[in-house]
């Protein structure tokens, strides 16, 4: 099957699409890197992917990102509109506050996916890998 040949109009997306595709994006980014880090066992390739991809992870990540001025003018207000995005679910595993704040970096990886900015996107990624392989944030 090929993909359309048409662009998405990631500028006019709500949110929650932005941090539906930055889900899959930051999920394949991560299953790649634990695969050429010799990660090979199905076990833990869960076990470790969770580590990256986690809500308390990514909220931990974006937090740290806001602190250090990481992320430029453009993704803080995707980051803030996803933050603010009412998705009409309850998380299941941790608090609301955590969840919102997973969903606005999923919705900046989102965001700068589909702008097709391939440099920023490894950029935002790497510096994410980092700060989980540091011990600089939460994940757990």
């Amino acid at each position: 099957m090929n993909l359309p040949e048409k662009e998405v109009d990631y500028k006019q997306l709500n949110s929650l699409a932005l941090a539906y595709i930055g889900d899959a994006v930051y999920d394949v980014f991560i299953r790649h890197y634990l695969l050429l880090n010799g990660k090979t066992k199905p076990h833990r390739l869960h076990r470790e992917a969770t580590r990256f991809v986690s809500a308390k992870a990514q909220s931990s990540i974006l937090k740290k990102m806001i602190e250090e001025n990481f992320l430029n003018e453009e993704e803080m207000n995707v980051m803030k509109r996803g933050r603010n995005a009412k998705s009409g679910t309850t998380p299941k595993n941790t608090d609301v506050l955590t969840y919102r704040h997973s969903t606005a970096f999923e919705a900046v990886i989102g965001w700068v996916y589909l702008a097709n900015d391939q440099n920023r996107l490894n950029e935002i990624i790497d510096e994410a890998i980092m700060k989980i392989e540091t011990g600089g944030v939460e994940t757990a």
